[in-house]
């Protein structure tokens, strides 16, 4: 495989100056534009501006500049076709063997300008949509038998190598044209998700990019590795924390993680949240950390074992020396104290992640896909952002207003738990959780049990208990266990054809139950 002429046009230049020069070393002659010749001729490489090359000069401010049959024609002739080697000679047309293109920042562009809501895009993320660049990186790798296409910096060394050991390999050609159709196929979703204002567009594209290989699955025979979309909400994202200490982070690492997140987006106070098995064991609010950390914990100090933990303020030594008490995988923490981090440094194993964001983050008008894989396909729906529509009593009795906190408080945690899910809770502090069950009465018993088993302080069982459902009771038996537990506030969405029974059930043990006409099922 011969190679004369590459043609080199980045927008992101690193590493390009000395990929040239060791193209030039090898004979082979350099073909540029714009910035890029600029940036080469700068370093002492050679090389002829493109527009020698095509007879025609940049125009519309470098919006039209390879977009030329002299350059196309030069990528796509197929080498040994007589015809084709006819025309490139009637037309004056000089093959082009390599093409080394990376795009314009669009999604770096796109993320300085957050789209807005049924706003105009500006003016800058249009100049950032590629054009030329596109068109010839496709060009190259549908042509990949003849002409070598490079759209990633880190492929620089390996094409050099491959060119100087005189060999390039049909299966690295093939190789570099399957990630240039990814790179432009990664590129073309990002604009569309950017420009689209369908909510469930008839056709889904998916920008997503690998940011780390995971040591395995949820178990060790299964491979996994971590993907990140493009951001264009303010909402915080557990693939954007970095990593501050400990071993290397594991697929159910980041599934927990990412359910501890948003549970303590939920809180505006300091609260803490206790995950495990993508439910929470414990969650609370409290004065500061370390009040929020030491209820969560009270809940269920057996299942908190080697959880994982998310905070919404800075973690601090006094909640650091608590925690460090106690196996945890994880932490999730907007930032850390140094006190905290030298607590922490005897604990090497531990992960610490840190997302500022967290501190920042009030609950917003975000829309926000939530996307999950089923054989054969893809379910695509809204995120539940939302908590209630209302808070509407249905019973003789009416909560006054630290029982409607409470409940309030119990829903936000309900929310987030697998259904069928029943709630306990004393003031702002769980007090039992009751997760995943095929009904909902075996829910509550669970909750219950893990009531019992818990140990709060004076100060909580003096607090009234209150009950979360994340859906509707459709026959009265949960209303009337919670009477025996002591319940005296009930919150759930209503709208069973037996909610009369329910309510007839709360008035006869004096429980006040309040409807917020939203379910919350999480499965």
């Amino acid at each position: 495989m011969r190679l004369k002429r590459a043609l080199i046009s980045v927008s992101d230049k690193t590493g390009i100056t000395e990929f040239a020069k060791e193209l030039a070393s090898l004979g082979i002659e350099i073909v540029s534009s714009g910035g890029t010749s600029r940036t080469l001729s700068e370093n002492g490489v050679p090389c002829r501006e493109i527009s020698e090359i095509t007879g025609f000069p940049e125009i519309l401010d470098g919006r039209v500049k390879t977009l030329n049959p002299k350059v196309h024609g030069g990528i796509l002739s197929v080498r040994d076709n007589k015809d084709h080697e006819e025309e490139l000679k009637k037309h004056g047309i000089e093959p082009i063997d390599i093409v080394a293109v990376n795009l314009y920042p669009f999604e770096k562009t796109a993320e300085k300008h957050a789209k807005t809501k049924g706003g105009k895009v500006h003016e800058d993320v249009i100049e950032n949509i590629d054009i030329g660049g596109v068109a010839l990186i496709r060009a190259a790798a549908k042509n990949f038998n003849d002409v070598l296409v490079v759209c990633d910096s880190s492929d620089y060394k390996k094409v050099t190598a491959a060119l100087k050991s005189g060999d390039v390999p049909y299966e690295f050609r093939a190789e570099l044209a399957a990630k240039a159709f990814r790179h432009t196929a990664y590129y073309d979703s990002v604009i569309s998700g950017y420009l689209s204002r369908e909510k469930f567009p008839s056709q889904f594209s998916l920008a997503m990019s690998r940011t780390a290989s995971l040591r395995y699955g949820e178990n060790p025979h299964q491979g996994a590795a971590l993907y990140a979309t493009p951001s264009h909400d303010s909402r915080p994202k557990i693939v954007q924390a970095g990593q501050k200490q400990g071993k290397e982070l594991s697929y159910n690492n980041y599934l927990d993680m990412d359910s501890a997140l948003n549970l303590v987006l939920e809180f505006e106070r300091p609260a803490c949240v206790i995950m495990k098995h993508n439910n929470p064991c414990g969650c609370a609010e409290g004065a500061d950390l370390k009040e929020a950390y030491l209820k969560a914990l009270a809940c269920d100090p057996v299942s908190a074992y080697g959880g994982v933990i998310s905070v919404n303020r800075e973690v601090d030594e006094k909640l650091a020396s608590e925690i460090v008490k106690v196996f945890t995988e994880c932490l999730v923490s907007p930032s850390y104290a140094q006190g905290a981090m030298d607590i922490f440094a005897a604990k090497k194993n531990m992960r610490l992640l840190e997302l500022p964001h967290i501190a920042k983050y009030r609950p917003g008008e975000d829309e926000i896909a939530e996307l999950r894989m089923i054989s054969g396909g893809m379910l695509v729906q809204d995120k539940d952002l939302k908590l209630l529509e209302e808070m509407r009593p249905v019973t003789k009795a009416v909560p006054d207003e630290s029982l409607r906190e409470s409940l309030e408080f119990a829903m936000k945690v309900c929310k987030n738990v697998k259904s069928n899910a029943i709630i306990l809770a004393r003031g702002t502090q769980t007090a039992g959780v009751g997760a995943g069950q095929m009904s909902r009465i075996d829910a509550l018993k669970i909750a219950s049990q893990k009531m019992s088993e818990a140990k709060f302080s004076e100060d909580t069982l003096r607090l009234p208990l209150v009950l979360a459902s994340d859906a509707f009771f459709p026959f009265p038996d949960v209303v009337n266990e919670a009477a025996k537990l002591g319940v005296k506030a009930i919150i759930q969405p209503g709208g069973s054809i037996r909610d009369k029974e329910s309510i007839e059930a709360a008035d006869a043990n004096g429980i006040a139950m309040v409807f917020t006409s939203m379910r919350h099922f999480r499965h």
